[in-house]
């Protein structure tokens, strides 16, 4: 099965407990028909991508990467790579790469999803789909090349003022 195929049969399949996650869904789902492409960076209107929301054993803490291009304080995550079999796949990766934390377990199914824009081809969408990963109780992170800053903050005090995805996709780590 090919990313792609995964990609799609994941969404067609997750069911989300509100409806504009699961409008945002069928409009992934269509994406997906419609591109063929639609898992690498070089499809240019948008693309899939996957992160994880990185919470500590005892789920009072979430561990967020300072993103240097947009100097906020986001979750792990990023493009899907050639090498990626599965979106958990690519979402867990991302957040060992990230994070420096071995060990992690992700959930099954993602818990959110969120449409963006960035600055790929001039502006294109990011369709991140997106997981939440329990850090080992012994996790030590260690700050990649890719962040300015990595730090453990309180799931009822992130760092402000915090994103709305990020927030929101805390309370839905949390449910």
């Amino acid at each position: 099965m090919s990313l792609h195929d995964d990609a799609r049969a994941v969404l067609a399949d997750w069911r989300p407990d509100d409806e504009e996650q699961d409008l945002l869904r069928r409009e992934y789902v269509a994406f997906l028909a419609e591109h063929p492409d639609a898992m690498t960076r070089g499809c240019v209107p948008g693309h899939l991508t996957a992160s994880a929301l990185i919470l500590e054993a005892a789920r009072s803490r979430v561990l967020l990467t300072l993103h240097p291009k947009f100097d906020r304080w986001l979750q792990t995550g990023g493009h899907c790579e050639p090498g990626d079999a599965t979106l958990r796949a690519a979402a867990e990766r991302e957040a060992r790469e990230e994070s420096g934390i071995e060990g992690l377990v992700l959930t099954a199914e993602p818990v959110r999803l969120d449409r963006h824009r960035v600055g790929c081809h001039g502006g294109s969408w990011h369709l991140d789909v997106q997981y939440v990963a329990l850090a080992p109780s012994d996790a030590a992170p260690v700050r990649s090349e890719e962040s300015l800053d990595l730090a453990w903050w309180p799931v009822d005090a992130l760092p402000g003022p915090p994103d709305r995805s990020v927030r929101a996709l805390v309370d839905a780590a949390l449910r």
